[in-house]
């Protein structure tokens, strides 16, 4: 019981706390452990599908396996995004770019370098 209170949250010293890491929330390398180790896992090809699923029958295209930092991702769906002249989001390392743009968004990934499946139906 002891050791469940004894979790430190916030600390005058230091401030809040990140309760993985137990640093600053200033000094927290969370975020940078999960972006290494997304991109470890990754196999150097980026995929191109269409989904439906769960969106009431809008189509998105979804792009997966892009082997860019966080920073460096969020920048690339916007410059996606405003190439296909729609909306879009990045989820957890997937970007989403509304509507059925597979074909383009291949040639766009192509010329940047990258490694293209379109994948899915």
């Amino acid at each position: 019981m002891r050791d469940q209170l004894s979790n430190l949250v916030f600390s005058t010293e230091k401030g809040a706390l990140c309760p993985a890491c137990k640093e600053s929330v200033d000094h927290c390398v969370c975020d940078q452990l999960a972006d290494q180790e997304r991109l470890s896992s990754l196999d150097g090809v980026v995929r191109i599908r269409r989904e439906t699923a769960g969106r009431k029958g809008k189509g998105v295209t979804t792009i997966s396996g892009v082997p860019l930092a966080e920073k460096a991702l969020k920048d690339l769906a916007k410059k996606l995004k405003q190439q296909c002249g729609t909306g879009g989001s990045l989820k957890d390392g997937i970007i989403e770019i509304q509507g059925d743009h597979r074909e383009k968004l291949k040639q766009l990934l192509e010329q940047q370098g990258f490694t293209v499946k379109l994948a899915g139906g």
